[in-house]
């Protein structure tokens, strides 16, 4: 089994996911002793008792009304129970996985204030499976403060987590996985709950799932060429040069790999000079989402490796800091953005799909199918056909999904907070929007086969052939329709 250490230095997303998928968690010496340096200076303000956020005072609307001492004893259990709520169905296994890994690595950086103890208990119940229940629907992306807490609760030995497949009051998952629960002390509870790890840690998994997504739709536009006719001329490597846009290089390269040895590639292969705009600028709008998706990655990278508490301790000042690094606005924005982007790669998928099925009734009324080849099975039926009007139902769901997320958060408590990044909607609005999008490229796929299936031309492309292969392989006996061609993709590009 691979291990993870967490450390001082910056975790990267693809350590993130290999938590996610299971790899064991270690805390180096150096990321324990930034934790306990931080710790001593929540210490040293509690020997003072001066008036700091959530420490010393109440939370909220009561951020100006002091503890007691022994209200400050009690005060950090209290957040943990007191901030559970939430509804919808429980949050799926790898995203509580990045969830716990990222508030983990976020401890590390020093500035939650948490002794070296939650960091523990946060390894230990990663190591063992220990996976709290936490609802889908609480955060509105000003700290994810409900699922967090959820999650905290496990840590002390409350709430409900599933372990070993068995659903179980979190103190008996604890007792079963060998796991001492958390005493809270300090500043350990606000910073358990007061932290963005469920918006980060699903967001890492679905930029992932956005990269392997933006390489899918160059092969469903390749495909869709090939049986179509397409003028390749869009792809010349000066096309890209002159555009100077890094994502639009990479689709037009990609594509061009994928279309290496077609016939559409040599004299005479296209025909006509100039296509459609949704054959034409295939490479500028799948560059955008790979322009996008790199500016979302770079978002989650910041996040998870940022000291985003409130109040934030700051080691090098000895001081405890109220502020606003728990708003991951850029993340959220960012996952807006992305939604946009897969909306035009959607479009332009939909688009394809209806000169494919002039093709495909063209072939018909022509009369010139594909002999078939000695021992070939018979032709596979025209799949993509009978889901031509599924895609077109599609395609407004897909583009109503890219309405933002991130601007609707009405203010809450009193009007202290009144505003919200919207970031965890905003991302499993990403995740819902990828799974239509990859729906319309499955039918892209098949509705390409069709079209190539009935033609007498070969498809010679090293990547095009090798994709039909798959098709065809994947659709014979397959229902519903789709599901081949999505696993047929899976194959292709695995989660990383």
């Amino acid at each position: 089994m691979t291990v993870v250490t967490i450390t001082e230095s910056p975790m990267t997303v693809e350590e993130l996911l290999a938590v996610v998928r299971g790899s064991r968690v270690e805390l180096d010496d150096g990321a324990r002793r930034r934790i306990a340096a931080g710790r001593a200076v929540v210490d040293r303000v509690l020997d003072t008792r001066e008036a700091v956020y959530g420490l010393t005072t109440q939370v909220g609307h009561g951020k100006d009304t002091r503890l007691t001492e022994e209200e400050i004893r009690g005060e950090q259990l209290f957040l943990v129970m007191s901030h559970s709520g939430g509804i919808g169905a429980a949050l799926p296994t790898d995203v509580i996985r990045a969830a716990l890994a990222v508030r983990l690595n976020g401890i590390a950086r020093g500035g939650s204030g948490a002794g070296v103890p939650v960091a523990e208990v946060l390894v230990a119940m990663l190591n063992a499976g220990v996976h709290p229940v936490v609802p889908e629907i609480s955060s509105v992306g000003a700290g994810d403060l409900g699922p967090m807490a959820s999650m905290a609760q496990v840590a002390v030995g409350a709430g409900r987590a599933e372990y070993r497949g068995e659903l179980l009051p979190g103190g008996e998952a604890l007792r079963r996985a060998g796991i001492t629960p958390l005493v809270l002390g300090g500043k350990d509870g606000l910073a358990l709950i007061s932290a963005n790890a469920v918006s980060v840690g699903q967001a890492a998994l679905v930029v992932d799932r956005a990269d392997r997504a933006a390489e899918a739709a160059d092969l469903a536009a390749a495909l869709s060429m090939e049986a179509t006719g397409a003028n390749v001329s869009v792809l010349h490597p000066a096309v890209a040069r002159a555009k100077g846009i890094a994502g639009q290089t990479a689709a037009a390269d990609h594509l061009r790999g994928v279309l290496a040895g077609s016939a559409l590639t040599g004299p005479g292969g296209a025909r006509s000079v100039q296509d459609a705009l949704s054959f034409r600028v295939v490479p500028q709008v799948h560059g955008a989402l790979r322009e996008y998706v790199a500016a979302a990655r770079s978002a989650v990278t910041t996040e998870l490796n940022a000291a985003a508490d409130n109040p934030l301790v700051s080691v090098d000042d000895g001081v405890l800091i109220s502020n606003g690094n728990f708003h991951p606005m850029v993340l959220a924005i960012g996952f807006d953005a992305v939604r946009v982007a897969l909306a035009h790669v959607g479009q332009l998928s939909e688009r394809r799909m209806a000169h494919l099925w002039e093709a495909f009734f063209r072939q018909m009324s022509e009369g010139t199918p594909r002999p078939p080849s000695e021992g070939a099975p018979p032709p596979s039926p025209p799949y993509g056909v009978q889901l031509r009007y599924t895609a077109a139902a599609l395609l407004p769901e897909l583009v109503q999904a890219a309405a933002p997320a991130t601007l609707d958060t009405p203010p809450l408590d009193l009007g202290v907070e009144d505003h919200g990044t919207g970031a965890p909607l905003a991302v499993r609005r990403t995740d819902q929007a990828l799974g239509m999008l990859e729906d319309l490229l499955a039918i892209e796929l098949l509705l390409a086969h069709d079209v190539i299936a009935g033609s007498a031309a070969a498809v010679t492309g090293a990547g095009t052939a090798e994709i039909l292969r798959t098709l065809e392989d994947a659709v014979a006996g397959a229902e519903p329709y789709a599901d081949a061609v999505h696993a047929a993709l899976r194959s292709r590009f695995p989660a990383r």
